[in-house]
């Protein structure tokens, strides 16, 4: 039994394909990541389970984005319309209150983002299924504000997304 063990791990280790596992689909949802999803849910308005979102990093600042699962979920693609319009009005006012409350703390990068407003812009754009906030800033501590705040968010909703700056799209 003990030489099979060593022969299947061998295997393993002659793949010549990586695989890669994220933590969303694997682990369930700890207290925090429960409280999250269900606080995220009642202040969204939408369930997380219907939607995928993703927080993409880029060069000028990143994309907060929420689209439907569902093709044809229009009910669920207007409530995400709705919040992701919300949110771009409140960031630019500086009022980050919903991930505080969504997150039961402040995210990092918010108290630099809240004293750059002037330097960061928050745009809402429709799409077909939802909806996104492209945040952009050419200021250099807003910038690093932006990426970390949109990692923390990857890392507490669990998204998957990658972690480094990507190409704009």
């Amino acid at each position: 039994m003990k030489a099979l063990h060593l022969i299947f791990a061998a295997s393993l280790g002659s793949l010549s394909t990586p695989c890669t596992i994220h933590a969303q689909e694997t682990d369930p949802p700890g207290p925090h990541a429960a409280g999250v999803d269900n606080r995220g849910d009642h202040a969204m308005g939408f369930s997380h389970e219907a939607t995928a979102h993703h927080f993409i990093l880029l060069p000028d600042g990143g994309t907060i984005s929420v689209e439907t699962r569902l093709e044809h979920d229009h009910a669920t693609r207007d409530q995400i319309r709705a919040h992701l319009g919300h949110i771009a009005a409140l960031f630019r006012t500086g009022d980050f209150d919903i991930p505080m409350f969504i997150h039961d703390r402040v995210p990092p990068g918010v108290p630099m983002m809240k004293a750059k407003g002037e330097a960061i812009s928050y745009t809402y754009q429709k799409t077909e299924r939802g909806g996104r906030v492209r945040i952009e800033t050419t200021d250099p501590d807003a910038l690093n504000a932006v990426h970390e705040f949109l990692v923390f968010q990857i890392q507490d909703h669990r998204t998957g997304d990658p972690v480094t700056i990507g190409n704009r799209n």
